[in-house]
């Protein structure tokens, strides 16, 4: 019987980096996301398609059961990884592709380069057609905080700390009355998130006055009421992150002219901010190369 599993893109507000040490993360799910329709044959393989937003197709790859169970690498590096995280699968389910091919094809919904979550919606999915814990299956894969798995999981806004090695999400109604004044632009470049953290990890030193400083701005940012209280929650996590990164901020790097705030969503210095504004300010950023650029309510999903 053919299955299908869908999953909701991401955007990291506040807390990155600083959540893979216990911080709060605050982040929304998206309306992008991304499908996988699975369909069972008798060819003992998996032969898979990937479609972009635009239907093109972006990857596909046939492989065999038994290089799935064994972990045999035997395409390219996507190919492998897929490999990676179907025997991962396996091995938490030992049920899962033990005897059955597939006709696997997946939908992206935004363009494979914002980086909306390509790689946790597809675990998320995947995690549903086998039936496996998804964050476990994350972290035996591509790692990570699992903040993203959150996201695919939620019509809603979420509130997501790992505390003793486990994901707590708090699911919360986010639609404040300033939503006009949000909108997300994208950088034109997608961010290696594995990279982001390794550089991380190499740069960090003691953190903990830093993680509580973050929870505290998360949860002041769930008290405002205004467009410039928001705003100054976001600066005040610019703030404290930059000298932790040894980064400049967004806003620094790329729009000091910008009359409002600029925020970095994820891994610094790609994919997309959140600029605050009290006018629409998207002549200024296609002024500046700057041609995505999306309102709160059309990228994010709200809980009916």
């Amino acid at each position: 019987m053919k299955q299908r599993f869908y999953s909701n893109g991401k955007l990291f507000i506040t807390g990155e980096y600083l959540v893979l040490d216990g911080a709060k993360a605050f982040a929304l799910p998206t309306k992008f996301g991304q499908d996988l329709v699975a369909e069972p044959n008798d060819t003992k393989t998996i032969r898979w398609t990937s479609f972009d937003a635009d239907g093109t197709v972006w990857f596909e790859t046939e492989v065999l059961l038994e290089d799935i169970r064994e972990n045999r690498h035997t395409g390219t590096a996507v190919a492998d990884t897929l490999v990676d995280i179907l025997h991962a699968a396996v091995q938490m389910n030992p049920n899962f592709l033990a005897s059955e091919g597939f006709l696997v094809t997946t939908h992206l919904t935004f363009p494979r380069s914002w980086g909306l979550g390509t790689s946790s919606t597809l675990v998320n999915n995947i995690a549903q057609w086998a039936q496996v814990d998804a964050y476990e299956l994350l972290w035996k894969s591509f790692g990570g905080s699992g903040y993203d798995i959150a996201c695919a999981q939620h019509d809603s806004a979420v509130i997501f700390q790992r505390t003793d090695a486990k994901p707590v999400v708090k699911t919360i109604d986010f639609h404040p009355s300033f939503s006009n004044s949000l909108y997300f632009v994208y950088l034109n470049k997608k961010q290696n998130s594995k990279t982001a953290i390794a550089n991380y990890r190499n740069k960090k030193t003691n953190l903990g006055d830093a993680v509580l400083r973050a929870n505290a701005i998360a949860d002041a940012i769930l008290k405002t009421t205004d467009a410039k209280g928001f705003a100054a929650q976001l600066d005040a996590y610019e703030s404290l992150l930059a000298p932790i990164l040894e980064t400049p901020t967004a806003k620094q790097q790329f729009f000091p002219d910008f009359n409002g705030t600029v925020k970095s969503l994820g891994a610094w210095g790609g994919d997309f901010v959140l600029a605050v504004s009290t006018k629409d300010p998207t002549a200024y950023f296609q002024s500046k190369g700057y041609d995505t650029v999306i309102g709160f309510d059309e990228m994010v999903v709200q809980k009916q």
